[in-house]
């Protein structure tokens, strides 16, 4: 975090976002989505500039850097603009909303969010990343600012008018009308077969870069491939684990997985590691290694869940959101090493073997160090101590070289993915600390992020507990409940599930068309209510809220549910007829609807009336 003492704090420094906090030293005079800045916007008649992020993210970081930091570029904002900064993880339903106005203008996304827009919220401008000063590929944000304020002083109804028109289409693309449609073997297929087409037979995963680990659509390929036996789908699922874990993305001295791959052969990542990510791809070695006992994806499991037990849990036992991918501004400084380093901490025997075992050399692999890989190994040690030893040591050395900043903020919907993967790790391996990590998240979530009415909340931090939880928060939460009650067999998490089911529904179901909203129908209302179902860094509300309501269905005898979860699939069915590809974890949640026995077994237990 900039906290530059020498330079006056501005409103931010209020705030308890680490990535807020980032910015509490900019000169710019930052506002919090808040209903001031918007007031003051239109008693000043001034355009809204809102910059959307988070603190993990590099490309953030390097934006604050060449524009927020700089006196000129505040100058122009404090002049002529309201700017408002959000993170985007305490405000999922502000991101969601311009998110997809960027998308709808530019065809793409991704943060630092950059928006434009009238007092009134509604968008005119909307992209990511802009240096300072124009290139030939890319506008500059000063040579956009100052075009933006001559047009608002000169012809500012031009830009209302652009923002009106892009709010009403941006409605449009949410009302997403109910149909009576079911799920079929075909959307399956088709999937399958579209994955099968963009797999990248050499590295797995899709062919091209970046490359993302995509971990929903390993699960479906993993359980498509088990129940329509086919050998293709299960090939794409252990080509594509095994080659994650040679690569530079999964962190070989520490544990854990980055955020996405920047080459093709897994091995260069943008270095932040997400807690939502390495829930999910837990799950997956998980699966896998029910399937086939492979020994690497033990090691997997077993790596990336002690990492998160030592780096991000909460001492109270919440998990923290992310690790940072900079290091005293330089991206990857902390997991980079050379031979050099790796030989004075070992000796120069242990320290040459650990060398050539992770591809450590002079030459390195990313700007003059090296990011620990096995890519070109043939032979891999699973299980070796010595190697063990050797890695702990550096793990140690890592520890203090350099500081790895992390948000340590607590989200609801990123614990309940680490609670589903700490409640399965202990039903598949019967390891009672990952049990009990479970269980303690999940009692602080129960304690610290409700409100005195019992509603769940977004995000916890230093006390602090904000943001009423949208369907993200308790459809993940759900997840977790009916986890825990698979490991535990305690019935008060199955009550737990019952309660939490209801008040889901009554918050964000819609009766009419079919699907949930985004947020509740007790927040404060946006220019447009979402209904998100595209399955993307993280499986949608909707799509978990389908696979749960149908697990629900295995425990619970309840009309209502019952009703509402066939309704849920048909809504959703609808819309994957189109491109199921996009929606991996949807089909899912069909595989349950299609395969009910395969799903359950049969010992599947009398549903309860709770």
């Amino acid at each position: 975090m900039n906290l530059d003492q020498n330079r006056p704090a501005n409103r931010l420094i209020n705030e308890k976002s680490p990535y807020l906090l980032q910015h509490a030293y900019n000169p710019v005079d930052w506002y919090t989505w808040c209903d001031e800045a918007f007031a003051k916007a239109q008693k000043e008649n001034k355009p809204i500039f809102l910059s959307i992020g988070y603190s993990a993210c590099h490309w953030c970081h390097v934006m604050e850097r060449e524009s927020f930091e700089d006196k000129e570029v505040a100058k122009i904002l404090n002049e002529h603009f309201i700017s408002i900064k959000v993170d985007k993880e305490e405000r999922p339903e502000v991101d969601a909303i311009y998110m997809k106005v960027c998308q709808m203008m530019t065809g793409s996304g991704g943060w630092p969010l950059t928006i434009l827009m009238t007092p009134e919220q509604k968008p005119f401008y909307a992209c990511t990343y802009l240096p300072k000063y124009s290139t030939e590929s890319m506008i500059g944000l000063t040579n956009l600012l100052n075009a933006t304020t001559r047009i608002w002083n000169s012809d500012q109804d031009k830009l209302i008018r652009s923002g009106e028109e892009i709010s009403d289409i941006l409605v449009k693309e949410y009302q997403i009308e109910y149909s009576m449609e079911s799920p079929t073997n075909s959307m399956l297929e088709d999937a399958a077969d579209y994955f099968k087409c963009a797999f990248d037979p050499e590295y797995g995963g899709l062919k091209g870069a970046p490359k993302f680990p995509m971990p929903h659509m390993l699960l479906f390929l993993l359980r498509y491939g088990n129940f329509h036996e086919d050998a293709g789908a299960l090939l794409m699922v252990d080509k594509t684990l095994e080659c994650m874990y040679r690569g530079g993305i999964y962190d070989h001295v520490g544990g854990g997985f980055s955020r996405y791959s920047t080459d093709e052969r897994w091995l260069v990542p943008h270095f932040e590691k997400m807690l939502y990510d390495n829930a999910l791809l837990v799950l997956v070695y998980l699966e896998a290694y029910q399937r086939g006992k492979k020994s690497m994806y033990l090691e997997v499991v077993e790596k990336t869940l002690a990492y998160v037990m030592n780096e991000m849990t909460h001492e109270e036992g919440g998990f923290f959101a992310a690790q940072d991918a900079d290091s005293e501004g330089v991206e990857g400084k902390y997991y980079t090493l050379t031979p050099e380093e790796v030989i004075s901490v070992l000796g120069h025997e242990d320290g040459k073997e650990l060398n050539e075992y992770y591809q450590i050399s002079k030459a390195g692999n990313f700007e003059g160090k090296s990011i620990p890989n096995l890519i070109h190994k043939s032979s891999l040690r699973i299980g070796d101590e010595q190697l063990e030893k050797q890695r702990q040591k550096i793990y140690q050395y890592r520890l203090t070289r350099t500081e790895l900043k992390k948000d340590d903020k607590v989200l609801t919907s990123w614990n309940a993915l680490m609670i589903v993967a700490f409640s399965r790790a202990y039903t598949v391996l019967h390891k009672k600390a990952y049990l009990e990590h479970g269980t303690k998240a999940y009692e602080f979530i129960q304690e610290k992020l409700r409100n005195k009415e019992g509603r769940l909340l977004v995000r916890y931090r230093e006390g602090e507990s904000i943001g009423l939880a949208n369907i993200d928060d308790y459809s993940f939460l759900l997840w977790a409940q009916l986890e825990l009650y698979e490991a535990t067999q305690d019935i008060s998490y199955l009550k737990d599930a019952k309660r939490n089911a209801d008040e889901m529904i009554s918050l964000f179901w819609d009766s009419e068309a079919g699907g949930f909203f985004f947020y509740g129908v007790d927040a404060k209302q946006l220019i447009a209510r979402p209904k998100e179902i595209y399955d993307g860094a993280i499986p949608s509300g909707n799509s978990v809220a389908a696979y749960v309501l149908l697990q629900l269905e295995r425990y619970i005898e309840n009309e209502k549910l019952h009703e509402i979860a066939a309704k849920q699939i048909s809504f959703l069915a609808a819309v994957v007829k189109e491109q199921p590809a996009a929606y991996a974890f949807t089909l899912c949640a069909f595989i349950i609807e299609l395969y009910p026995k395969m799903c359950t077994g049969d010992n599947c237990p009398v549903p309860l009336r709770l």
